[in-house]
């Protein structure tokens, strides 16, 4: 009598006690992604995952058990957060290895998108390549388009004109208050402040409002372009800035009131997720994540673009990099934004909107009703594009959520050889597993929006 064969799903899959833990990552299903157990991990597997942080001389051996929280005993748990949970903020999963309530372990697992809109630039024209860039993190669009079009013009060699720079820096400010304000909400729900949720999104309206009004659409707008911009401000934008800018002064004092003082609000920020600023730094980490560590980089006064070394604002920076000074953070930075915008409305320059290359602007619409050379000139511009001289460029700028860079390679052509963007969501995640560490599940959650991850531009 033959030994029968074990039915699937039963002593195959989860008799895995006798199993060496290289046989252990094969006999998963995800392979070497899937996260195993602390104590069936190498120790070698241990020390990758804080190496980057710990910044490790090679050959350094490192006491696994130094590396996590005390156990209790052996009986722990993997459980998946995501990535469908509404907390993980879009299609990203978070494998937790948790001791009762206590995470001992995070592994981000990303890659649910794979839009590959980095491989798409290489099939689009330097005229299309913004239609495409606005679509990754689609909370600021403005700042893709901005970054793929400063990367476009440095190859170029283009000198902008100087209303396109500060139309630019309006723009990418208002999107700015946008993007935190979205943050202001869904942050909110994540504790359970529903009422925070409505008010973000109730301010934000204004912004997307003046946005359609200025660019047609409210998301991903086409309207920074190599260049320059798509069209001029609309007749009347002064009024319409001034009174976003007087609602969401008067309503961010609301919100300061509503949360900062609240109880159930503090004990869940204060001392949670905390980073150091060498932990910050070590993970490469930008944005409010590193400034929430003291650490004062803020790459529009670090190292100015557009017109920023012409504006005051200041730099808010944290104590404890904890959840809390993130989150004081972004609620400042909507007010250091305000206070930009205003000086832009006031230095807000006459003349062109965009540069008048005719190898790189289209002529202007109502001529090409008038004109055959225009209606040629028009359509081969959108149909074939320009040429961009042979190099590689990089170009970063600061996004609400870090330094968003773009890598940029041209071989003479009228599309991109290569391009790679340098996306703050994705290097951020990098944080999560120093974050999480002994902290609570609950926590888990505040955490993970606490970094304000896009995963649009993360699986760009």
């Amino acid at each position: 009598m033959t030994d029968a064969a074990p039915a699937a799903g039963t002593d195959a899959a989860t008799n895995v006690e006798h199993l060496t833990p290289t046989e252990l990552v094969g006999a998963t299903s995800e392979g070497p992604q899937e996260l195993i157990r602390r104590t069936a991990t190498p120790p070698e597997a241990l020390r990758r995952e804080v190496g980057a942080v710990l910044r490790l001389p090679e050959g350094v051996a490192v006491d696994p058990s130094d590396i996590d929280v005390e156990q209790t005993d052996d009986e722990t748990m993997i459980i998946n957060m995501g990535p469908q949970h509404p907390s993980t903020h879009g299609v990203l999963r978070l494998m937790l290895e948790l001791d009762g309530e206590t995470v001992l372990r995070t592994k981000p697992v990303v890659g649910y998108l794979h839009t590959g809109m980095e491989k798409t630039a290489e099939e689009l024209t330097f005229v299309q390549g913004s239609t495409n860039v606005t679509r990754m993190d689609y909370l600021s669009p403005l700042h893709n388009e901005l970054v793929f079009s400063l990367a476009v013009e440095a190859l170029l060699g283009l000198e902008m004109p100087d209303r396109s720079d500060w139309i630019r820096m309006l723009m990418v400010e208002l999107n700015r208050v946008s993007s935190h304000l979205m943050w202001m909400a869904t942050n909110g729900m994540d504790m359970a402040s529903t009422s925070m949720m409505i008010y973000g999104f109730r301010e934000r309206e204004m912004v997307l409002a003046f946005f359609e009004k200025t660019t047609g659409l409210r998301m991903n707008h086409n309207f920074i372009r190599p260049g320059g911009t798509a069209a001029d401000l609309p007749d009347g934008w002064e009024d319409d800035v001034a009174v976003i800018c007087d609602t969401v002064l008067v309503r961010l004092d609301e919100y300061d009131e509503l949360l900062t003082g609240q109880p159930i609000f503090r004990h869940r920020q204060d001392g949670v997720g905390a980073l150091s600023a060498e932990e910050a730094l070590a993970l490469s980490l930008t944005g409010p994540l590193l400034r929430s560590t003291g650490v004062p980089w803020d790459l529009r006064r670090s190292e100015p673009y557009l017109r920023y070394d012409e504006v005051e604002f200041d730099v808010i920076v944290g104590t404890y990099g904890d959840n809390f000074d993130r989150y004081s953070i972004r609620l400042n930075e909507i007010r250091e934004s305000i206070r930009i915008i205003r000086q832009i409305v006031d230095k807000m320059p006459s003349g062109d909107y965009r540069v008048q290359d005719k190898k790189v602007t289209p002529p202007p619409r109502g001529r090409i009703d008038e004109s055959m050379e225009a209606l040629i000139h028009h359509f081969k511009t959108f149909t074939e594009g320009f040429r961009v001289p042979e190099g590689e460029v990089y170009v970063a700028i600061e996004s609400p959520r870090g330094e968003l860079g773009c890598y940029l390679v041209s071989d003479g052509g009228p599309k991109p050889y290569r391009m790679h963007i340098r996306g703050p969501s994705f290097v951020n995640l990098q944080a999560l597993p120093l974050m999480l560490r002994g902290g609570l599940v609950a926590d888990a959650v505040v955490a993970c929006s606490s970094v304000d991850p896009v995963m649009g531009e993360v699986d760009r």
